[in-house]
């Protein structure tokens, strides 16, 4: 019987060492689920509002774009568009008066050109490149979209209005007066349910309830001539950093609070906010010294800056879909600006045309747009 394997005794006596070898389950972090805005793609990690945009995860709406550099000029009313493999122009589009931003839409099928003063916006199929009928939008200066895919919201900085319009066929569905003067850059909180508004012009910020499409709180920066520009929220969505041009820095504040904001100096001229592909850090263009300062999340401090060799405006951009390159514009300059961002060495410089703003690289990672030069979530 002995080879029946029956014996207590060696049973009792292996029990102990089975115990000892059976492996530790990790333990599982448990995230607090995210009741995001009705309708609005599911939030993919609470900790990370990001995660979508890890390096080259392209949807398989855009996977087959060419890959483009779209640099709208404020002063010569064209669109250059640069092949990002070979740094040279593949062609210049002629579109409507003072051009500001290239605007990717929330579906992603289409870059919208903001026309400020022309009062249009032309559509470009990012597929093709080419440019169709322009869109009659009074006073389009920046272009953003509501999470849940509803809405486009048109900052119309003259105009003093958040115009909530259908985001294809862009009829008015809403009109929001503001009493600041100079509305222009804006994102959104973690949960969608928010966004926060800088106010150029009156050195305010604006909080607006996404749902109800109205301001629901208003606060004047602490900086005699505050001038408020790029607004980005961090990974974790407990902070909003805005770019301040005249402050030369970053405010930055509790969203869901709407606290008193406390600056953060970067350079002279703090003008765009672009979040690393990993989402530990962002770049920080400092248009008046032709620097871009670099800022670690999980250190909550500056670590880098770097100087571009020959000078320049370092102005509005984005970042490659592999995370490798910053685009950035050179307002004043008539170029554009390719940084490598792990030495944070100039790759090349392109001539454009005058007055070069707010470029979007195009298609990048991500599920959907929030609009500017390509907030993806």
């Amino acid at each position: 019987m002995a080879g029946c394997g029956t014996d207590d005794t060696a049973d009792r006596a292996t029990q102990g060492a089975v115990k000892a070898a059976e492996p530790v389950e990790p333990a599982v972090r448990k995230q607090k689920p995210v009741y995001g805005l009705p309708g609005m793609p599911p939030v993919l990690d609470p900790e990370d509002v990001y995660a979508a945009d890890r390096p080259g995860k392209l949807s398989p709406v855009v996977k087959d774009f060419p890959s483009r550099i779209y640099v709208p000029n404020t002063e010569s009313d064209t669109v250059t568009v640069i092949d990002p493999r070979t740094y040279k122009v593949t062609e210049t589009i002629q579109v409507g008066h003072q051009p500001q931003h290239v605007v990717p839409s929330w579906d992603m099928k289409t870059l919208w050109v903001n026309n400020n003063r022309g009062h249009t916006l032309t559509p470009i199929d990012p597929k093709s490149g080419k440019a169709g009928k322009p869109v009659d939008v009074h006073d389009p200066y920046n272009l953003y979209f509501t999470p849940d895919g509803k809405y486009a919201v048109v900052m119309a900085s003259l105009d003093r209005q958040l115009v909530f319009r259908d985001p294809h066929t862009m009829k008015v569905k809403h009109t929001e007066p503001v009493s600041c003067y100079g509305v222009n850059h804006a994102d959104f909180s973690l949960d969608g349910r928010y966004f926060i508004v800088s106010c150029e012009f009156s050195g305010e910020l604006l909080k607006v309830d996404t749902a109800r499409m109205k301001v629901v709180a208003q606060q004047k920066l602490p900086f005699q001539g505050a001038m408020p520009q790029d607004v980005k929220m961090s990974p974790d969505g407990k902070r909003f950093y805005v770019a301040d041009m005249m402050a030369d820095g970053m405010w930055v504040l509790d969203g869901d609070t709407f606290s008193k904001p406390k600056l953060l100096p970067t350079g002279k001229g703090t003008h765009g906010l672009y979040v690393s592909r990993d989402s530990k850090e962002m770049y920080v263009s400092n248009r008046g010294e032709g620097t871009v300062s670099v800022f670690d999340f999980g250190r909550n401090a500056l670590t880098k800056k770097w100087k571009l060799p020959k000078g320049g405006s370092p102005d509005m951009g984005g970042v490659s879909a592999d995370g490798r390159t910053l685009w950035l514009s050179g307002r004043y300059d008539s170029e554009v600006y390719a940084i490598d961002t792990r030495t944070g060495a100039e790759i090349a410089r392109v001539p454009v045309g005058r007055g070069p703003h707010g470029l979007a690289v195009y298609p990048q990672p991500g599920r959907y747009s929030l609009g500017h030069t390509g907030i993806f979530r």
